[in-house]
């Protein structure tokens, strides 16, 4: 299946997960996005369109990529175990007015998933962006499903997913207020 049809059968969440990120940031609370490997660039590039822009010439918004800090990486990694990676990370950043979204082509991320279900015990909003199955979707509010199986498909359709996302933040937050580029 081509990634705009798996899109296609996940309109509600995309629409979901934006709503709920317009709420975090209404009420002053940070999205957070965590992954490996090219789930970890997705969770960077969703988080630098939340701050830059994708669109819009707006104000910032607070995103953090749990997945940037080798220094914390690699000492926890080190100390504790990479499974602890993301959950030590939202055990000292995540409130109740924040947002986690976890990314895994497989859903099967053990660090991902232990982030996810701390943000959750938190009262954190989650999201969980995954393939076709894995356990990532019973440790989060919203799932966005990917049905396949093969990683490039899904890695293709998260990305354009999070642009669909912060898009609908913008129109959501900023339509009424201009582009700021006249």
């Amino acid at each position: 299946m081509k990634a705009v049809e798996s899109l296609r059968s996940q309109r509600d969440q995309i629409q979901l997960i934006a709503q709920t990120m317009v709420r975090v940031f209404q009420r002053g609370g940070v999205v957070y996005l965590c992954g490996n490997g090219g789930s970890a660039s997705d969770a960077q590039h969703i988080a630098a369109e939340l701050i830059g822009k994708l669109s819009m010439n707006r104000v910032p918004l607070p995103a953090i990529a749990l997945t940037t800090n080798t220094s914390v990486i690699t000492a926890v990694a080190n100390d504790f175990s990479f499974e602890d990676v993301f959950v030590r990370q939202v055990q000292a950043l995540v409130t109740e007015r924040d947002m986690l979204v976890g990314i895994s082509t497989s859903g099967e991320s053990r660090n991902v998933i232990q982030a996810l279900a701390e943000a959750r015990r938190k009262g954190a909003a989650t999201a969980a962006m995954t393939g076709s199955g894995g356990e990532m979707g019973k440790h989060a509010d919203i799932v966005l499903s990917i049905p396949s199986r093969l990683t490039p498909r899904i890695q293709e359709a998260h990305i354009t997913a999070g642009h669909i996302i912060c898009d609908l933040v913008e129109q959501i937050m900023f339509a009424n207020r201009g582009t700021g580029d006249e």
